[in-house]
């Protein structure tokens, strides 16, 4: 019986994941890429409140600088599946061009007009993970 213990919780504790969001909607994306922020392309990413749009690994992906240490990286496909231009930044959100549907830029999660979460399991935009190491950004997925 104590083997049967050890094993299960041997599986629950190796299919732990530290993703950011359970994305279900964008299965087979990866990303292991780094960016030298020393690059001239990525001066506006300098200080913190910076955001640039870039192509990393082929996929646009928007790069938010938080705090000097803090970044976001969002990939700009829509989330539905059904449009194939990519999502713009008005700043504060992403909005998808085909219709309309608006992402939060802290978490990935589709907002209202009031800039509220909608939970009504509607997939998230894709967030990848980007650590800081030096100069250097590590942006995977």
């Amino acid at each position: 019986m104590k083997k049967i213990y050890f094993l299960l919780l041997s599986f629950l504790l190796l299919n732990c994941s530290d993703d950011i969001n359970s994305n279900n909607c964008f299965l087979g994306v990866f990303l292991n890429e780094t960016v030298n922020l020393s690059n001239p392309e990525f001066i506006d990413i300098q200080v913190p409140g910076g955001s640039t749009i870039t192509t990393i690994g082929g996929r646009r992906v928007l790069i938010i600088r938080r705090t000097n240490t803090s970044f976001k990286a969002f990939d700009l496909e829509c989330p539905n599946g059904n449009c194939s231009s990519p999502m713009t930044f008005d700043g504060l959100r992403l909005v998808c061009s085909c219709n309309n549907d608006m992402y939060s830029t802290l978490n990935g999660c589709p907002v209202d007009e009031n800039g509220e979460c909608i939970r009504d399991g509607s997939c998230f935009a894709l967030e990848y993970t980007a650590l800081l190491a030096g100069n250097v950004l590590q942006i995977r997925r």
